[in-house]
């Protein structure tokens, strides 16, 4: 008996261990990606600064604990450099060479190292250097759901200290293409004159989908309240600031509002469904379940979904709710944090219930001098192709797949999930 148990062990764990079969690692390696979350950001040679790469950026925050994977020392920014770079001394200056010389041409040209042929930029506003059809935009409309005086939320949580001035500062840049220089006194106004012209602006200028990085301000539970409802806080609240409560009911009614109007315009939403940064980020208020009812509701049917990050750790929640006919989840943030065989186990669930479903993301971002987006790109499209890789191999090992529905689940997830769904040509 015990050494049927220690065959069986054994068994279990040289399945655990299956290497990538290389006839797939090559073809894998070959299918050029859309990529469905990501931050790059905009070329500059010339000493000016790039800010819009995000509305909410995380290196405002104090400092916390970091992955093991992501941690200085490991290795992993070193590694992506020479790979982007060469073997130069300083990758700096060869990256400030590299953009001297290709200018608007260098995003392209990383992608074109990645293995990238569209990404999807969560950025504020595009600009020289991040043209379709390589750069897809996906605005940030959380600011459209907080018109009122935003004081008092910021100190809830020291993370968010400087989040509730960001927005802030969003709303009126949004107001200000409006030509608007305060919200209006109603709400139907200011549906009419800001949220719905807002959303209609970042169509025309390109959008194919548009961000909430909710989770970052509150948790993801939005109820279902009444126009009449909110017009009243958003009225009243003119005269009495509004309870911590009444002001959530009045978020909750403008993200569906948003919602529904990016089902009107063909914009999918994209939501931050996962543990984010910060030592006291609020992970229970991220568990996609949150979103449940939001998915469910008869007036949203016409809005397409999209779970970045996969959730983790709530990555069995993204396998059920992947389930929903307009539901998608991508693996960006984790194909960075961690490690191959850790998200292989992740993705193989996906994969197993829905691979249709499921999409390619690296969720590049300029985490620091040493690892900007250039190489966070790389190791998480390279931890990606890997981890697709690990997950097909042991699909087909147990005999759930063949070789050739391998390729083609492959290429789903590296491309075609995403063009179907951004219906790109």
């Amino acid at each position: 008996m015990i050494r049927v148990l220690i065959a069986l062990l054994a068994i279990g764990r040289s399945a655990a261990q299956l290497p990538i079969d290389s006839q797939l690692a090559s073809e894998i390696a070959k299918i050029k990606a859309v990529d469905n979350h990501a931050h790059p950001v905009r070329p500059t040679w010339d000493n000016d600064k790039d800010s819009d790469y995000d509305a909410l950026p995380v290196e405002t925050m104090d400092p916390y604990t970091e992955p093991v994977r992501t941690r200085d020392g490991s290795g992993l920014a070193l590694e992506a450099s020479r790979a982007l770079f060469g073997q130069a001394s300083d990758y700096k200056a060869r990256r400030k060479q590299l953009m001297e010389e290709k200018r608007e041409g260098y995003a392209n040209w990383v992608l074109d190292q990645l293995g990238i042929e569209t990404m999807l930029a969560n950025r504020v506003s595009m600009g020289p250097g991040l043209k379709a059809p390589r750069f897809l935009w996906v605005p940030f409309e959380d600011a459209l759901m907080y018109p009122l005086d935003n004081k008092n939320l910021a100190a809830k949580n020291s993370d968010r200290k400087s989040f509730f001035d960001d927005e802030d500062r969003l709303l009126k840049r949004y107001m200000r293409e409006c030509g608007l220089a305060e919200p209006p006194a109603t709400l139907d106004s200011y549906l009419q004159k800001v949220v719905t012209p807002t959303l209609e602006r970042h169509k025309r200028g390109g959008a194919v989908a548009v961000k909430f990085e909710a989770a970052y301000l509150r948790p993801l539970d939005f109820a279902d309240v009444s126009q009449l409802e909110a017009a009243r806080i958003y009225s009243g609240a003119r005269a009495t600031p509004a309870s911590e409560a009444a002001y959530r009911a009045l978020q909750d009614f403008l993200l569906r509002y948003i919602a529904k109007e990016c089902g009107r315009l063909g914009m999918a939403v994209h939501f931050h469904a996962a543990a984010g940064a910060g030592g006291y980020f609020q992970i229970a208020g991220a568990n996609p379940l949150l979103l449940e009812a939001l998915f469910n509701d008869p007036k949203l049917r016409s809005v397409n979904f999209a779970m970045l990050h996969g959730g983790w750790p709530f990555t069995r929640e993204i396998a059920a709710l992947l389930s929903k006919p307009n539901v998608y989840a991508d693996f960006s943030e984790q194909s960075f944090n961690n490690y191959p065989r850790t998200l292989a186990q992740v993705m193989r669930e996906w994969l197993e219930v829905a691979p249709e479903k499921v999409l390619f993301a690296t969720d590049a971002y300029p985490f620091s001098d040493q690892m900007s987006w250039e190489e966070a790109g790389w190791v998480a499209a390279t931890t990606g192709r890997q981890t697709l890789g690990l997950a097909l191999t042991d699909m087909m090992h147990d005999g759930e797949i063949t070789r050739e529905r391998a390729l083609e689940i492959a290429r789903m997830v590296l491309r075609e999930n995403a063009r179907e769904l951004y219906k790109l040509k």
